[in-house]
């Protein structure tokens, strides 16, 4: 009896998936991608994570325009210093310049959190309370009650956003947010949280569905219009604060102006992607149909993600396409600038929302795990190390990097259209110069800021034994969930079955459950086990306690009363 259930077991963990329950559904972009990116390379970005924070965060860094950090104590906001951050390498704004006070917290929140997403604590891991300096980023003193990219007006010219670009205004509390939940117990916060969320219910309130416009003033309560187009894609936005909110205050009012929200974002007649929200707005999607019995088109805001076919932002989407034998597929920004021209940032953080997604959408789980691969491979190229130098426009300062800030972006020709036109496709480069021209120098093309995302690569990446097949964490950025389950996508790129060992928490008894099979697959797992996976195809495998009490709502799977699968049907 114990050898026929032993021979069971391995039946069941080694039979391919090919006869997965849960139907496929394809993003046409993705369809435009690599099976297997060439050349192939997964780099370990939890160590580059690791990495990143220790050498920036080093306020006795040597080198030409080091260190990155320094000390911003005019108080905005709240008596407290700030440590800024630079957005790029030697931007002549920052440091010193303009009292200390022009630092982002684009660069400050995303640094914070990808440090937090691979185990650092930047809140009681060293001298200074990095997470509660963020509290200078809630703009009290000019009245509008949010987070915001700067702490004061007065320096809100110098760089982008502040209170005329609305994804800048709406971004840093998306940021906040995930900060919030891994951090509530820093002194604020829930205030913080609190009155942000009651500022964009009233908002929203006051648009009544009508998102098209430049920005909002959260002071006046009240749209704007000027030289920028309409932004109404900061619905999403608004959408994941409010309902994020929802989650942690169980307030019905929050749930309210989420599900306004993404009926505004819904509504919309052409893709309005922007820039960095409507990854959001498709997770707010699907999480809010799994939890709540909305019916929003996660797909219509999946292709408006990644197609390209925006508007306002001319082209913004997903890049696809073999550069000089050089895959850049699944970076993320304008497919039409230059031919082509993706972030760094963008690409990190478009992963934040899109992997947890399949925790309440599993029917995507083979586009987004192709997605990620040839993201998570493209994303190296925007280090200097990683891209052979005729390709950058800076080989000869890679060193003042040293080793962690990459190129802001690779474009598929020189964006400065008179400098560096001799080389090729892809041109590693950067903005900064231009930000400041005549006074920034050359290497603020070197990205501080969008390299400070890495983190969210590092806390969802990790290799199996088989190259280009990832195991990627769909709880790393699923903040406020309901189950914290180890909870693993696993994509097989290759056009035959391969069979990978999977290692179970050391010291734990756990069951086994595939999402897309809808199956526990495996029962009392002390130790490792084997599953093969189909060729392109996909596993989403839910790690809960042996012994867990199991019950069925609706079409709901619960473990010991946490839902882990949303579409279930008993058989």
């Amino acid at each position: 009896m114990k050898r026929s259930l032993t021979y069971l077991l391995l039946f069941l963990l080694l039979s391919p998936l090919a006869e997965a329950q849960v139907r496929q559904i394809t993003i046409s972009r993705v369809g435009e991608m690599a099976d297997i990116p060439q050349p192939l390379r997964i780099i370990d970005w939890k160590e580059l994570a690791l990495k990143f924070d220790s050498t920036v965060y080093n306020f006795n860094s040597r080198g030409n325009y080091w260190p990155l950090v320094w000390i911003d104590s005019t108080g905005k906001n709240f008596p407290q210093p700030v440590v800024g951050v630079y957005t790029a390498i030697g931007d002549v704004r920052q440091g010193p310049a303009n009292k200390g006070m022009f630092h982002e917290a684009l660069a400050n929140m995303g640094a914070v959190l990808g440090a937090s997403l691979v185990g650092i604590d930047k809140q009681k891991g060293s001298a200074l309370n990095y997470v509660g300096m963020l509290r200078n980023y809630f703009n009290s003193d000019n009245g509008w009650n949010i987070m915001m990219n700067n702490t004061a007006p007065e320096v809100a010219l110098l760089g982008g956003g502040y209170g005329r670009d609305w994804w800048y205004d709406v971004y840093p509390n998306v940021l906040f947010y995930a900060i919030y939940d891994l951090y509530p117990d820093e002194p604020e916060f829930k205030r913080l949280a609190r009155t942000i969320a009651d500022q964009f219910y009233l908002a929203d309130s006051v648009l009544n569905g009508n998102y098209s416009y430049s920005y909002f003033d959260y002071r006046q309560m009240k749209p704007m219009t000027n030289n920028i187009c309409a932004q109404p894609d900061a619905a999403a936005g608004h959408a994941y604060v409010l309902y994020s909110a929802y989650k942690h205050f169980n307030d019905p009012r929050y749930l309210k102006g989420a599900i306004n929200a993404m009926k505004a974002l819904e509504s919309q007649p052409i893709n309005p992607t922007y820039e960095l929200l409507m990854p959001f707005g498709a997770y707010v999607a699907a999480r809010m149909n799994a939890e709540q019995g909305t019916q929003f088109d996660v797909h219509k805001m999946l292709d408006w993600t990644f197609d390209g076919t925006a508007v306002c932002r001319e082209g913004w989407g997903v890049l696809t396409g073999n550069w000089n034998g050089i895959e850049i597929s699944g970076t993320v920004g304008s497919t039409v600038d230059h031919g082509g021209y993706a972030f760094l940032m963008n690409t990190f953080d478009a992963a934040w929302p899109l992997v947890p997604l399949l925790k309440y959408q599993p029917q995507y789980a083979n586009a987004i795990g192709k997605w990620m691969l040839n993201a998570v491979n493209a994303a190296r190229f925007f280090y200097p190390e990683h891209l052979p130098r005729q390709h950058q426009t800076l080989p000869d300062e890679a060193d003042v990097t040293k080793g962690v800030i990459a190129y802001e972006g690779i474009a598929k020709a020189s964006t400065y259209d008179s400098l560096y036109t001799e080389l090729q496709a892809p041109v590693a480069q950067g903005d900064g110069p231009k930000w400041v021209p005549g006074k920034n120098p050359a290497v603020s093309q070197f990205s501080v800021y969008g390299s400070g995302h890495v983190g969210i690569f590092g806390g969802m990446v990790q290799e199996t034994a088989v190259e280009g097949l990832l195991q990627v964490n769909l709880q790393t950025t699923d903040f406020f969930a309901d189950h914290n389950y180890p909870s693993y996508l696993y994509y097989n790129p290759y056009g035959e079955i391969k069979t990978i060992r999977l290692r179970t928490v050391k010291g734990q008894t756990t069951d086994i459950y595939n999402l897309l099979t809808k199956k526990f697959i495996a029962r009392r797992v002390k130790k490792n086990f084997k599953i093969a996976i189909a060729a392109r195809q996909s596993a989403i495998l839910i790690s809960v306690p042996s012994g867990g009490k199991i019950t069925h709502k609706d079409q709901q799977l619960l473990v010991d009363g946490k839902v882990i699968d949303y579409g279930f049907t008993m058989r």
